[in-house]
């Protein structure tokens, strides 16, 4: 990240943490008032009632008093009050600390959960899921460093100073005059530090993210890495990205170490300063030992304060660092988005019409890849309508298109004459039952599974949807029937399993549209006849898109589109297609089990 563009993502990643506070303002402002007891009784309130009872031990020494501790009474209960009202002060602190950190986290993993769910397939194509996750819990990581910084550090150290100045102006002002010339330079020496750091911890941070990123890419197809033997250079790759983490690391620490030699060289000016000033006060400005004990008292326990200070912004800029990733993420604009006033999407026949599509997808370098230019189909209710065409033609992108998961540049999509582009992508989504190529599986059970496009859905549904998969036979020889995890994405399930589990969940749906993206690519021949039988008693009555390498899946539809570098090139029924000896014969013929292959 390039530092001309960090001061804005701070600012900005304080706006997102200012939100949350104030919508939870009343323990931040707890919190608050309980340090400024806190440091009130026993930051100061001690050492001041210290002052008084040396002040007192100098003017009558005890061996004068008759009665000692009635003399000295008034000062040893108010050391007791002082004592406890701070201990009090200090619990409600950490109450209130916990319960802000508590919710606003709450809010901030709900904000960030939010964006990221809504946000397209194309910003998702883009970006590593275990970056993603990362940078979002380090987002809400940087809000509870932030709050227990301030509250715990940064404001005590404020209001030390403060009251430091204000209780020895009076006894001692060319004292709290050095004094506060010498902490003004350490404060504007630790923000151009801060300044000069805080993109260094964006750097680390980001390198932290792409090393979550491959690591994550690497353990999710292990199956790959091990079946090729790519161990050594998985760990190649992985050492290159560790490597740059370990450099970017290096550059902080050593600025981070530069400026605490800075800001310790600045303590030290302090503590020399109060050295010399307590031990020549009594001479030179005749101050009595009560005062000095407080300045002493009151100057040490500041410099200690500003000493771990140093530490603290180092936190506070770690903080700031690790979430500028995902706050960049927050601040960029959704590429799919409801309109203002979207409608809900009522289905009533199901026709589809694509008006005039163009269609290209955009790189993050500004190329871009055209699929769909004036491309025009119109699929009547009810029709059930195959899609092929070898590999890069635009099927699968087609009907992305029609469940809106990215924009159109130009044209229209309409159902029933409605344009999907004006209606609520949830409301859209809601009447299309999608089953793609790569079966969507969750880290859950079957029955879990099965029933996510239906979560109401009864036992005795579930189960009959299953069977008309050819998924229950399977399921009840698992370990724990429709109660087994399919582990994550599936895996604890074969290609064909995974795949009939994804056909019951559409069969469950029972929807008025139906896109069908390879859903019998994983099955063997048994299984696919099975399941192409259910599917044609699922596509009665519905507009169905199926999309097929597979021939034998679409030729029995009402209707077969060839498409061809995002063109229309044959458009008719099998036995139409077979007559007229074109594309769709020639593939026919050349394909081997009725499967489609690129060459």
């Amino acid at each position: 990240m390039s530092q001309t563009k960090t001061p804005s993502i701070t600012r900005r990643t304080l706006h997102y943490y200012w939100v949350v506070t104030r919508r939870h303002r009343g323990f931040f402002t707890l919190g608050l008032l309980s340090t400024l007891g806190f440091v009130g009784f026993l930051t100061f309130g001690n050492p001041f009632v210290m002052g008084l009872i040396v002040d007192k031990l100098a003017a009558e020494p005890p061996w004068l008093e008759e009665n000692v501790l009635q003399a000295y009474a008034p000062y040893i209960i108010a050391l007791i009050g002082i004592n406890l009202l701070g201990q009090a002060c200090s619990k409600i602190q950490d109450y209130s600390v916990w319960k802000l950190e508590v919710l606003a986290n709450y809010d901030l993993a709900t904000s960030t959960f939010d964006t990221l769910s809504n946000q397209s397939m194309t910003f998702h194509a883009a970006r590593f899921g275990g970056s993603l996750v990362s940078q979002t819990q380090k987002f809400i990581t940087g809000y509870t460093i932030l709050s227990e910084s301030l509250i715990y550090a940064v404001i005590p150290i404020g209001l030390t100073a403060l009251f430091t100045l204000v209780i020895l102006a009076a006894p001692l002002p060319l004292y709290v005059l050095t004094l506060a010339v010498l902490l003004v330079i350490y404060t504007i020496a630790a923000w151009m530090l801060f300044k000069r750091i805080l993109p260094l911890n964006a750097a680390t941070a980001a390198a932290q993210n792409a090393l979550s990123g491959e690591l994550s890419d690497s353990i999710t197809n292990i199956l790959a890495v091990k079946t090729f033997g790519r161990e050594a250079f998985e760990r190649q790759t992985f050492d290159e990205v560790n490597n740059e983490v370990f450099a970017a690391g290096s550059r902080r620490m050593r600025s981070a170490t530069f400026r605490g030699g800075v800001t310790s060289f600045i303590i030290v000016c302090i503590m020399t300063c109060m050295v010399i000033f307590i031990t020549g006060g009594s001479v030179w400005f005749g101050i009595t030992a009560g005062t000095l004990v407080m300045a002493f008292t009151y100057t040490y326990s500041l410099c200690m304060q500003f000493n771990r200070l140093n530490m603290t912004f180092a936190n506070i800029y770690r903080g700031f660092g690790e979430a500028a990733a995902m706050t960049a993420i927050l601040d960029e604009p959704r590429l799919v988005s409801d309109i203002e006033g979207a409608a809900e999407l009522k289905v009533s026949t199901g026709a589809i019409d694509f008006n005039d599509v163009e269609f290209a997808y955009r790189e993050e370098d500004g190329l871009t890849t055209k699929v769909f230019s004036g491309f025009t189909l119109h699929i009547p209710a009810g029709q059930r309508v195959g899609l092929v065409g070898r590999s890069g033609s635009g099927k699968t992108t087609l009907t992305t298109l029609l469940l809106r998961l990215s924009n159109l540049q130009k044209g229209s999509i309409c159902i029933d004459g409605q344009d999907i582009a004006g209606v609520k992508q949830v409301s859209l989504r809601s009447q299309i039952a999608y089953v793609p190529q790569e079966p969507l599986l969750f880290h859950r059970t079957v029955r879990e599974n099965i029933a996510y496009g239906r979560p109401d859905a009864s036992e005795e549904e579930i189960r009959a949807a299953a069977e008309k998969a050819n998924a229950l036979e399977f399921i009840e020889v698992l370990p724990k029937g429709f109660d087994t995890i399919t582990g994550e994405r599936g895996v604890k399930l074969s290609g064909g399993q995974r795949q009939r589990v994804a056909v019951a969940r559409a069969i469950l749906a029972d929807l008025p549209l139906l896109v069908l993206d390879e859903a019998t690519s994983a099955l063997d021949s048994e299984s696919e006849k099975l399941i192409q039988d259910a599917m044609a008693n699922l596509m009665k009555g519905r507009t169905s898109i199926v999309v097929a390498h597979r021939l034998s899946t679409v030729a029995s539809l009402d209707r077969i589109i060839v498409l061809s570098e995002g063109r229309i090139v044959e458009d008719g029924t099998h036995a139409q297609l077979i007559e007229a000896g074109g594309e769709y014969a020639r593939l026919w013929s050349r394909q081997s089990g009725a499967f489609l292959g690129d060459s």
